[in-house]
């Protein structure tokens, strides 16, 4: 079988942000059992020039689903970047993850070739084939803010290793 846009779009995106949700709860977990709020962590940043944990949160979905949308020729739904606490975080990747479900395969295939133009900072475009925009940009963004939302749990002491970022719940078989 070979590789598709969709095949490595998809799941890609699913898994990682199925794995952040399994991040969260391992971190409220660990909360609890130390006895504070797991909004905490909500503010927390590795430097003070860098977006703090809700952001990267936000971000790794918004990531996700608009580059499905951009790769489908697609809308994607607007979310309000409001979350401050851990269930509101939690529902924006559930909902992320429910509308990637809804996304056909078939409205991806096939875009390889395809010309996708998305922000680039606050007044800037780019413009790039639909697969170099998958690989060289989408995949690397989500992939760049779960490890930084997953190192800034690790670094405010929640029990995480390598098995939580690459399988989650589902554990290594």
């Amino acid at each position: 079988m070979s590789i598709t846009l969709s095949s490595a779009a998809l799941p890609v995106f699913q898994t990682a942000l199925s794995n952040l949700l399994h991040c969260l709860e391992k971190a409220e977990a660990s909360a609890a059992m130390r006895q504070f709020s797991p909004e905490v962590f909500c503010a927390s940043r590795l430097a003070p020039d860098m977006l703090p944990f809700t952001a990267q949160i936000r971000i790794a979905c918004d990531v996700a689903k608009n580059g499905t949308a951009r790769l489908a020729g697609i809308e994607a739904p607007k979310f309000e970047d409001n979350e401050t606490t851990f269930a509101e975080l939690k529902a924006r990747i559930t909902k992320t993850l429910d509308w990637l479900a809804t996304v056909p395969a078939d409205r991806i295939d096939g875009r390889e070739d395809a010309d996708i133009t998305f922000p680039v900072g606050r007044e800037k475009t780019r413009t790039m084939k639909g697969q170099a925009y998958l690989l060289h940009w989408a995949l690397p963004n989500v992939y760049f803010h779960v490890t930084t939302a997953y190192a800034l749990l690790r670094h405010n002491g929640v029990e995480l290793g390598k098995a939580d970022f690459l399988t989650g719940a589902q554990g290594v078989n």
